[in-house]
């Protein structure tokens, strides 16, 4: 005869309770997962991320000093969204400031401008903007078309009551957007995209690669080789490095044909980036492989480390709408730098002194890990 079921039992009930709970406990990484991502999420969403960056930093080339030009710039700065960092200046070094992304924006006051408005002229003002992120210069070249009635309002008063600029606007802007002069979204986000899978891909299959061999044993078999420590880890990270570089091509190749990006710069430099850029990120994966005790630990580790790289890096949001303390994170993630480096050297053409304030931080970033993930993993062999 078949047996009859016992009823249901709350103590058995709570005995299932209990035991998974207590496994939860145990596991702290899951626990951290349960309540770290929520908290990171709503500090980051909720105080880092702002999609109405203000304060941008902005040069100022004036081949004339006067007080319409102090006004101005002063005008400018009461808008919110121009921070004059760099006056005084020459139009080459303003250049070359905008072309390494230190300024935003590059205000060219011509030589007798005072003099032309004076005369009811209408001068033309020159603003330069960095446009490779359209969403960073938006909002502020919006701002700016409303500047021109009354930016010198104050200055014109000395004037008679019939001089032409009195009557009309004294001057007219000429907004050049520099590096994507259509505003086009994809020429941003498709570079972009390649650090983001590089990242992505690079970190999770090292540690997940290397954390199933822990798990199954093979690891073990190692121990009874000559083999070194470094030499296990270049072992294991050079058939990534060949994944990564593929993965680059696919994505250049798109990025051509496909979306149109432009590509102004050198292929050597981006290579070397991107192999500086690799190297980081197979570090991280190998440090996180050689702290992880499983699989699900190490995709856990991973997606702590993918989610502030997506925000903090300027892929997804403005990264100078960012308060401080944000982009202090960032400039120490990777991502932030190679997304700068490749942007540049896709759409500004930049050059390998104007790519180097970006490469130095990822070969920096590469020796620190390089270390770290060397020590654990000499520990995990131990």
């Amino acid at each position: 005869m078949k047996q009859a079921r016992e009823p249901f039992s709350a103590g058995r009930l709570w005995a299932v309770i209990l035991k998974d709970l207590i496994q939860l406990r145990r596991d702290r990484l899951t626990f951290a997962m349960m309540i770290g991502i929520p908290i990171i999420q709503m500090a980051l969403f909720g105080f880092a991320i702002n999609g109405d960056p203000r304060h941008l930093p902005t040069a100022v080339v004036a081949q004339e000093q006067g007080p319409y030009t102090r006004s101005l710039v002063q005008a400018l700065e009461h808008t919110g969204y121009f921070r004059v960092t760099h006056a005084g200046i020459g139009e080459r070094e303003a250049d070359r400031l905008l072309s390494r992304g230190e300024v935003q924006f590059v205000l060219t006051v011509p030589a007798g401008f005072a003099r032309a408005v004076d005369r009811g002229e209408r001068p033309a003002l020159l603003l330069e903007a960095d446009a490779t992120d359209p969403a960073a210069t938006g909002n502020a070249l919006g701002a700016v078309q409303q500047l021109a009635a009354g930016a010198l309002r104050h200055d014109l008063r000395h004037l008679p009551a019939a001089a032409p600029s009195t009557q009309a606007v004294p001057f007219e802007w000429r907004i050049h957007r520099r590096y994507n002069p259509e505003g086009i979204t994809q020429n941003n986000v498709v570079p972009g995209l390649m650090g983001v899978i590089l990242t992505m891909t690079m970190v999770m299959m090292t540690s997940l690669g290397l954390t199933r061999e822990v798990e199954r044993g093979t690891m073990e078999n190692l121990l009874a080789t000559p083999v070194q420590p470094l030499e296990v880890m270049v072992g294991k990270i050079v058939p990534f490095v060949a994944i990564g570089l593929v993965q680059v091509a696919v994505i250049l190749l798109a990025a051509r044909h496909v979306f149109g990006v432009p590509f102004n710069g050198s292929t050597v430099l981006l290579m070397l980036g991107t192999l500086a850029f690799i190297g980081a990120s197979l570090m991280v994966g190998i440090t996180i492989s050689s702290v992880a005790r499983s699989q699900m630990q190490a995709m856990q580790m991973t997606f702590f480390f993918f989610l502030p790289s997506m925000l903090l890096s300027g892929f997804m949001f403005p990264f100078r709408g960012m308060p401080g303390w944000a982009q202090w994170l960032g400039e120490a993630l990777p991502l932030t730098h190679f997304l700068r480096l490749v942007r540049g050297l896709m759409l500004k053409g930049n050059a390998a002194a104007d790519v180097w304030p970006h490469l130095w931080p990822l070969l920096l970033f590469t020796a620190a890990m390089l270390a770290v993930g060397l020590l654990r993993f000499r520990r995990t062999l131990d």
